[in-house]
């Protein structure tokens, strides 16, 4: 058969298979601005907040709870960056949001009074930025119940590393110094009436102390090592014993919840996975009397273990009426008689409901990306094989629908953290890949949070190695069962998974046919060096799980890691995106990867969104990025992709894309090596 016929015969072939799928779901369904999200109940019961677009921007809006949402009025006026989450005061008397510039993580905290008069020129309340810190990051630790007026905050204006303690009235934004950090303090915690109870100190070493904050000095309760957990959670309801969810010791691998005792530092052990699975993921308390509710364990699927017989006798109610969803409870009244709910599957983005447990009713509110066609979207499925040396790895595989899962394109897809995990519901960019007809393979590789120590730990100095192997292996595991061609394999994640991405084509140059690095590491000791001050805490548990960058055999280790020193061995074609403003992963990583893959004279196209930081936040940034790398993809693993793209997209497509020719060592910012 000659070549024209073949391709042809191949032509004709995939015309067939892609009659099968679903028809294409618009881009804009799934990475477009979000009509309505984060619905959020005001702790009087009287009104319903929630975010959707202002002025073209996401944004907070309010209604009263008996009225429709197109009643609703908007709050805020942001133009530039979407808000993300707020939360109302306990009194109902505000909603508090924390916003940054352009993705550079330097957060402020903001109050709206929802009961002014809109200013005529913006169409909302006055909007007062309560901490004005210039250069610094907020972080909030607690919103006590006691007192509604006040807010616990740290602001690292004093010193980049370490979040001095303040406490925060909302009314007026005074300001008051309550402690200065010059103890390594990680974290601070309130007990239930509101007082300083507890500090985490994170030591030279990287180990985790408990302390109880005396008058005068911090008195040691309980400590874990670098390569253990150790996390308070909440108090009692006599304000005496503290929950911790912990893994310490040779005999103990799954985190479990426990009891400390602040005055005299005993110990009680609660409960861990009864199927000694997985870790606990959640304990759930109520804020009427501060009694446990439930555990939480994040397997296959959630499961939840409950303490509370009517709270549990809800749950099983509402599972009846919403059967095949994850229920999920968000805001409540202060009486905890009124909630907001939510129910989500693999092939369900969120319904929101409101549920009156006194009255056993709930009432649909609105679903989320209502105009994505649910009878579209793929089942994703909890999958097991086995890496390079023997490990068990679970993961998560969604197969196009309406096609056999034979033969089929591939996207890897590994998550970011890399100390975090996936999870089985909804997720955009596998349903995403899904409809246009890729298989897609979710790995919860070695050094995934959630699955024991044992787990977590086998990741540790194994970045571009096992943990990579992890992913190879997934590939010759749907290779072997015939789901995947092969030659049709492609990798594509964010931040850790922008990292697995390079490393997948550097390290198994042969594996991948194309490739979508996004804000990735490339350069590992580079990144060490270049993290944010604030990460201090956590820098030296970074250095113990990967290598320590100032080490002569630490370096070596990151050297040999890192995807821009082998980037002589990649043959796949590549694309990488970048946030200009990310604080996190400099963008020098990314101009670094472009030049030696240019140099070597591979294709690679390169994105950089000169407003944003570590991801994309803006969805026309989103839908551009999108756009491109469907586009990227389907190029090289010959598979369908959405040829049309609106104006606005196509305009910001080209503003944000960046010709690796200009690239050059001189656009290169930041510490060095």
């Amino acid at each position: 058969m000659s070549m024209r016929l073949r391709a042809l015969a191949a032509l004709a072939f995939a015309t067939a298979v892609y009659a099968d799928l679903p028809p294409l779901i618009d881009r804009n369904a799934f990475f477009g601005e979000i009509k309505i999200t984060a619905a959020q109940i005001s702790p009087d019961g009287k009104y319903i907040a929630f975010l959707k677009p202002y002025n073209g921007t996401r944004n907070i809006w309010v209604k009263a709870a008996g009225e429709p949402f197109s009643a609703a009025k908007p709050m805020s006026a942001e133009t530039k960056r979407p808000v993300s989450a707020y939360f109302w005061s306990r009194d109902s008397k505000y909603l508090l949001y924390a916003q940054d510039q352009l993705g550079d993580e330097n957060f402020n905290v903001f109050a709206i009074d929802p009961t002014a008069p809109p200013d005529k020129q913006t169409g909302v309340p006055p909007v007062r930025n309560l901490t004005n810190a210039k250069g610094s990051r907020v972080m909030i630790y607690d919103v006590p119940r006691k007192n509604p007026e006040i807010i616990y905050i740290g602001i690292n204006n004093r010193d980049k590393a370490w979040h001095d303690l303040y406490k925060l009235r909302i009314s007026t934004g005074e300001l008051t110094l309550l402690r200065k950090n010059t103890d390594r303090i990680s974290e601070w915690m309130f007990d239930n009436s509101g007082m300083l109870r507890v500090a985490m100190r994170t030591d030279d070493s990287g180990n985790t102390e408990i302390l109880r904050v005396d008058s005068d000095k911090f008195t040691p309760l309980y400590s874990c090592n670098v390569f253990e957990t150790c996390q308070p959670v909440h108090f009692d309801h006599a304000n005496q014993k503290l929950y911790i969810i912990t893994n310490k010791g040779a005999d103990v691998d799954l985190v479990e919840l426990s009891t400390l005792d602040t005055a005299t530092g005993s110990m009680t052990r609660l409960e861990q996975d009864p199927l000694k699975r997985v870790d606990l993921k959640d304990a759930m308390f109520s804020d009427l009397d501060d009694r446990l509710l439930a555990s939480v364990y994040e397997d296959d699927k959630e499961r939840i273990y409950w303490k509370d017989k009517a709270y549990e006798a809800d749950y099983d109610w509402l599972r009846s009426r919403l059967p095949g969803r994850e229920i999920g409870f968000t805001s409540h009244t202060t009486d905890e008689n009124v909630w907001i709910i939510s129910a989500r599957a693999d092939v369900e983005p969120g319904e929101v409901y409101i549920f009156d447990r006194k009255a056993k009713r709930v009432e649909l509110q609105y679903r989320m990306r209502d105009e994505i066609p649910r009878e579209s979207l793929a089942e994703q499925r909890p999958i097991l094989y086995r890496s390079s040396d023997g490990l068990e790895i679970p993961a998560y595989l969604t197969l196009p629908k309406g096609v056999p899962a034979k033969d089929l394109p591939l996207v890897v897809f590994p998550h970011g953290g890399p100390w975090a995990r996936d999870q089985w519901g909804y997720n955009t960019f596998p349903q995403f890949f899904a409809n246009r007809g890729y298989a897609v393979l979710q790995p919860n590789f070695r050094g995934s949070t959630g699955y024991g120590k044992k787990f977590l730990n086998a990741g540790n100095g194994e970045w571009g190695r096992k943990m990579q192997d992890d992913l190879t292996w997934g590939v010759k595991y749907l290779v072997s069962q015939g789901i995947v061609n092969r030659k049709r394999v492609g990798i594509a994640g964010g931040s850790y998974g922008g990292y697995a991405t390079l490393a997948g084509v550097a390290f198994t140059p042969d594996l991948y046919a194309a490739a979508v690095a996004i804000v990735p590491p490339s350069d590992l000791v580079f990144l060490l060096h270049s993290i944010p001050p604030y990460w201090e805490a956590g820098r030296k548990i970074m250095y113990a799980r990967m290598a320590d960058p100032d080490t002569p055999e630490g370096k070596k280790i990151l050297e040999q890691e890192s995807p821009v020193d082998a980037a002589s061995q990649i043959k796949t074609p590549l694309m990488v995106v970048q946030g200009a403003n990310d604080p996190r992963v400099n963008k020098r990583n990314s101009d670094e990867i472009v030049i030696a893959v240019r140099d070597h004279h591979i294709p690679v196209e390169y994105l950089v969104a000169p407003d944003e930081g570590h991801g994309f936040a803006r969805p026309i940034n989103n839908l551009a990025m999108v756009a491109a790398m469907e586009r990227f993809m389907a190029k090289y693993l010959d598979a369908r992709f959405q040829q049309s793209m609106p104006t606005d997209v196509a305009d910001r497509l080209k503003q944000i894309t960046v010709d690796p020719a200009t690239v050059t060592l001189a656009t290169m910012t930041g510490a060095t090596n």
